[in-house]
This record gives structure tokens, C-alpha cells and sequence, in this order.
């Protein structure tokens, strides 16, 4: 197996991540939006690694963003070289590929960091001709599938990334059905709170209910008006930390 591994943030030069393009999915759309001055280490990604599959990845690396940009490279190269690996092959088990593929990052982010960093993630494989996701929720904020039974949270499958070398994550598999949306968000936004004394946050549930209520619209209009709800109830005051939401919108 091909290392992807890096030396240590003193001797690695100060880069940052590549931006995302995603890409165009044959029925279905996926976009993402973020406020906030890039001030902590929330970051997202997307490529195609096969004609038919679509990966995808919310990651929250604890720390500022002038300490985790190399940590947040080394991750984004190990997802998209051992990623496009792993799920170039039609007759992969897709389940298995991802338990990989959230090793090596883990380990990535353990050899690059300096010290213990927590980095919750959640990655997703998205099959376009049978529109199923592949998923593992390596200690994340909850995903949000909706449906025609309703909203259902698709919950931590393992620990963070960034703790222990050995840990693995399980990858279940759910099925999108046309209208479909899966709805990832960053801790930064679920633990929004109203005030800088308040101790009421936006919280999962109200994102929930956003999701539930939602009108059609494509992954990006989505996101931005999930982000500017949460700007309204925060009152505009300023932000102490980022907030980022990604969504899959099955249309077909």
C-alpha cells in the first residue's frame, strides 16, 4: 500500500487545501456554503473516483486555522489520491473501501499532527445508478437523510479521526429515493448559540426541522438559506467559530 504519510507540521511548508469543485452528478446535486473567516478547521471536499461513484467528506479538525492548514492538506491529499484508489474499481465492496479509506486518513492525521487532535468526520460514496451512500460517521455531528418517512439522523459510526491509529469506523449503506436530501453540518453550526451568554443553541433538532419543512430547491440554495436561518437566530452578532453545511439532493 502506497504511503501517503507526512512529516511534521515544523518541517512541512504552509499550504492550503485545495478548493472544491464538485462535481456534476447524473440525478442528483450536491453543494456546500459556509460563513465565518475560515477561523477554525472545518473543511469539505468532493471527486468523482469512478464513473458511476461520487466521494464526499465533512471534516472538523480541533484547533485554529493557522495551526491545522497542514493537517487539513495532508487529509485532503490522503481522501483524494487513496480515495480515487480504493473506488476506481467497478467490483469494490464499497463498505469495506470506505472502513479503509477512514483508516488511512486517520492515520494521516495522527503521523501529521504534532499532539492528540480530535477531527470528527463524516464520508460519503455516492453509487449514481443506484443512488446509494455509503457512509461512515467517524464521530460527527449526526447526518440528516430526508425522505418520504420524514427526517432520519444517520448517527456516529465510530470515534473521531486524529485519536487512536487502530480505530475504524462501520460503513453502512442507505438507499436515496427521488427527492431525496442528505444534510451534513459542522459542529460550529449546530452549537451556534442565540447570544454571547445564551445558553440556547440552534441545536440538531431546529436543523431538523428546517430540513423537514424545506421547499424543492438545488443543494447550494439549500445550504445557504439553512446558513441564513442560523444567522437570524444568532442576530447577526459576531461569530466565534465556523459554520458550514453540505448537501446531496437526489433529483432524479
Amino acid at each position: 500500500m502506497r504511503s501517503l504519510f507526512r512529516s511534521r507540521p515544523d518541517s512541512v511548508p504552509v499550504v492550503e487545501p485545495v478548493a472544491t469543485v464538485f462535481p456534476k452528478i447524473e440525478g442528483a446535486d450536491i453543494a456546500a456554503a459556509f460563513t465565518g473567516k475560515r477561523i477554525a478547521g472545518d473543511f469539505y471536499d468532493s471527486i468523482r473516483v469512478s464513473p458511476e461513484r461520487v466521494l464526499f467528506g465533512l471534516l472538523d479538525v480541533a484547533g485554529r486555522r493557522e495551526e491545522t492548514r497542514p493537517v487539513l492538506y495532508a487529509a485532503q491529499q490522503a481522501f483524494r489520491n487513496f480515495g480515487a484508489e480504493l473506488f476506481s474499481r467497478p467490483d469494490i465492496n464499497e463498505s469495506d473501501a470506505m472502513t479503509e479509506l477512514a483508516l488511512h486518513i486517520n492515520r494521516t492525521l495522527i503521523e501529521i499532527s504534532s499532539a492528540v487532535r480530535s477531527s470528527p468526520a463524516f464520508i460519503g460514496c455516492y453509487h449514481e445508478k443506484f443512488g446509494t451512500l455509503c457512509y461512515t460517521n467517524a464521530g460527527h455531528t449526526p447526518g440528516l437523510l430526508r425522505d418520504v418517512a420524514g427526517v432520519t439522523e444517520l448517527p456516529s459510526t465510530g470515534l473521531p479521526l486524529g485519536l487512536f491509529s487502530h480505530a475504524t469506523s462501520d460503513a453502512p449503506t442507505v438507499g436515496l429515493g427521488k427527492n431525496s436530501i442528505l444534510l451534513l453540518v459542522s459542529r460550529g453550526l449546530v452549537e451556534c448559540a442565540r447570544g454571547c451568554d445564551s445558553k440556547d443553541e440552534f441545536g440538531l433538532e431546529r436543523v431538523k426541522q428546517f430540513l423537514q419543512t424545506a421547499p424543492p430547491s438545488d443543494a447550494q440554495t439549500l445550504c445557504t438559506s439553512l446558513l441564513h436561518a442560523v444567522g437570524e437566530f444568532r442576530k447577526n452578532e459576531p461569530m466565534h467559530d465556523d459554520r458550514t453545511a453540505l448537501a446531496l439532493v437526489r433529483t432524479a
